[in-house]
């Protein structure tokens, strides 16, 4: 049925389609037909950052910004959802077109720009959510901060969702906001990590509560950087790495007629980048340092060797675009049947 309704869908312009299609949930959702129709997912509980998910399987950020559609999405059973990126204040992102389909690779472009209404209404939308599941919100900065400012800006984020999220995620690795990559290294990682962990701790002081906070990074970095993201994060305290964010190489889909658009990468063509990542910083990290195993998720066993490469946990993104909510059920059996470690 999904499929059917996908095609229907693709008819469409991308971006068009995601908001039709997240329309469409938010009402099956309030007619109670989403249960209904959702498949039973088993419990395959793990406890990571401290938190215990009730499947290692996510719904990753950018699919639900603003948290608009947070009780919709909570009832196709994901184990966790994370929503965002939001910065402090709205801003609309790039001009349109902005999002395109790479159907015959299972992929997508999209230089979206971080476009959201901004904190207040995300905090809104997360008082009014009926779903009690594990929520992760997903901070960046805004596109007319410099970044000898950002600090400022990752610690508005922070402290403002942190009464309200299990565990917040910081975005240093969007390829669509110009000059935020260079966050993810040298001294300005270091700065950057040393102001987030020290947000942390004053919002733990100030809420009674500690909220893990993990970093999301790019895959595209080389075996030196990726080393030096790992000490640092390491050093820094942080509770979780990220891996990874979509892909600026378009190796994998040269001569596709959107090959040469702008923006980040998704979906089948960022799977073996995202695992070199993924290995690498498990390498470097072993289990001091929880990694959430994102990018080219797209069937049972992409799924699984993301936690087999090391990963805790796993969100899905493009992959759910393609497959839909079967995916996640999917994913979740074929985790359960790795051997325990």
């Amino acid at each position: 049925m999904y499929g059917v309704i996908r095609n229907l869908l693709f008819r469409l312009p991308p971006e068009q389609a995601h908001n039709l299609a997240l329309s469409g949930l938010d009402l099956a959702n309030r007619m109670g037909l989403l249960k209904a129709c959702s498949p039973k997912i088993d419990a395959c509980p793990v406890n990571v950052m401290g938190l215990d998910f009730p499947t290692p399987v996510g719904l990753a950020a950018g699919l639900d910004k603003n948290a608009d559609h947070l009780d919709a999405l909570g009832s196709l059973g994901f184990g966790f959802i994370e929503v965002g990126t939001v910065t402090p204040r709205a801003q609309p992102g790039n001009p349109r077109p902005r999002m395109f389909r790479l159907p015959e690779h299972q992929a997508i472009i999209n230089r979206m720009g971080f476009n959201n209404e901004g904190l207040e209404h995300l905090l809104a939308q997360v008082d009014k959510r009926q779903y009690r599941g594990i929520l992760g919100i997903n901070v960046g900065k805004n596109k007319d901060t410099p970044n000898d400012e950002s600090e400022s800006d990752y610690r508005k984020g922070i402290a403002a969702v942190y009464s309200r999220a299990d565990y917040i995620t910081v975005n240093v690795s969007s390829p669509n906001t110009p000059g935020l990559r260079d966050l993810q290294f040298g001294d300005s990682l270091k700065r950057l990590l040393d102001a987030i962990k020290e947000e942390q701790g004053s919002c733990a002081q100030n809420h009674g509560r500690y909220v893990p906070i993990a970093v999301k990074i790019a895959p595209d970095m080389d075996d030196d950087g990726i080393r030096f993201v790992a000490a640092a994060l390491r050093a820094s305290g942080l509770d979780g790495v990220i891996a990874t964010n979509t892909t600026i190489s378009r190796d994998a889909v040269q001569g596709h007629v959107h090959a040469g658009e702008a923006g980040g990468l998704s979906g089948a063509p960022v799977r073996e980048a995202s695992l070199r990542v993924i290995r690498a910083l498990h390498a470097e990290l072993g289990e001091d340092l929880p990694i959430i195993g994102v990018g080219g998720i797209v069937d049972g066993v992409s799924a699984a060797e993301k936690i087999q490469a090391g990963a805790k946990l796993v969100q899905l993104y493009t992959g759910f675009i393609y497959r839909g909510p079967g995916l996640i059920k999917e994913a979740v059996e074929a985790i359960r049947q790795l051997p325990k470690s």
